[in-house]
């Protein structure tokens, strides 16, 4: 089980895992916070990233750089729109097969590796105990 506690602070929000790492949560005037969508577009980038990574660095390409920018526009009050994860990528030199196996890590990665993506994609039942 995956667990994660959110609690208020003085400053406003906070999750913690049960490894000690802490995240602000704030509203979007806040400063030095994430709001609770940023938190879900960091949560879909950085689950793509941290299984893409080992996946190329196993095959032998390990990128320069890898790195990740995710939008979702707010379509409707509480509704987002199309999620959109753009990679920015440094091959590494002289290394001629690393942006096809790139390409296929990541399109697998993106279509059934990456648990967020399925999550947001699969409907899932969310409940609630108050």
């Amino acid at each position: 089980m995956t667990e994660v506690r959110v609690e208020r602070t003085e400053d406003g929000f906070q999750a913690v895992n049960d490894r000690g790492a802490k995240v602000a949560i704030g509203d979007s005037d806040a400063e030095g916070v994430f709001t609770p969508v940023e938190l879900l577009l960091a949560a879909l980038g950085g689950c793509e990233l941290v299984t893409v990574e080992p996946l190329t660095s196993q095959r032998g390409h390990r990128m320069a750089r890898l790195a990740a920018t995710v939008q979702a526009d707010k379509v409707a009050t509480s509704t987002l729109g199309t999620i959109t994860i753009t990679y920015d990528v440094e091959l590494p030199e002289g290394d001629a097969k690393a942006e096809d196996v790139l390409k296929a890590v990541a399109g697998r990665v993106h279509e059934k590796y990456c648990t967020v993506g399925n999550a947001l994609r699969e409907p899932m039942k969310v409940e609630q105990v108050v």
